[in-house]
């Protein structure tokens, strides 16, 4: 007597074949992005892209509701990213307000503050008890700070006058001394 046996069928070639390039495909974005994470926030000497930042009512750029980077092409931006939620960044209120009323009369420094992962109630809250007078605004969809690839809050940038980067703090600042000595590297 014989027996028959019924050959085993396997997975199609092309279903193979496709499974291995999504297999491929899956590992080269988690390559992509464990590489920009690798990367660390942009270092001085980097030149800062243009941007756009909503401004909240009642901290407006002459008038305006939003802002770009490039207006103030030629002068220096204080760039500082902070949170309602963050107690560090309660620290450094004070000593940034004093530092942007010291600048102000000049017109050759800007304060911007970028408002992260917040709600603007909280947010108007914390600007009007740290009686913050410099422009400010959300981070919609948090696509300024992935710019700067903004590990947490406080962060602040120093832009010169022609959009490079030249000094970066992260943590509170511990003085308007401090802030003053990183400005007044870059101030004839």
């Amino acid at each position: 007597m014989t027996e028959t046996t019924n050959p085993k069928r396997g997975v199609p070639i092309w279903v193979q074949i496709a499974i291995w390039l999504f297999i491929a495909a899956l590992l080269a974005l988690v390559g992509v992005t464990l590489s920009k994470r690798q990367q660390g926030t942009v270092q001085p000497g980097d030149t800062i892209p243009n941007f756009t930042l909503p401004l909240f009512s009642g901290y407006e750029y002459e008038g305006q509701n939003e802002v770009k980077l490039s207006a103030f092409e030629g002068k220096l931006v204080v760039l500082n990213f902070w949170a309602s939620w963050c107690k560090p960044c309660e620290q450094e209120a004070a000593e940034l307000e004093e530092a942007w009323e010291y600048y102000e009369p000049n017109g050759d420094v800007v304060f911007l503050g970028v408002d992260y992962v917040d709600t603007e109630p909280e947010a108007r809250a914390y600007l009007k008890k740290f009686g913050i007078t410099f422009f400010n605004g959300p981070d919609m969809g948090t696509k300024i700070s992935q710019i700067f690839r903004v590990r947490g809050v406080p962060e602040t940038y120093f832009i010169d006058q022609s959009g490079t980067l030249y000094y970066v703090k992260v943590g509170p600042f511990v003085s308007v001394d401090e802030i003053k000595s990183i400005i007044d590297q870059k101030l004839p």
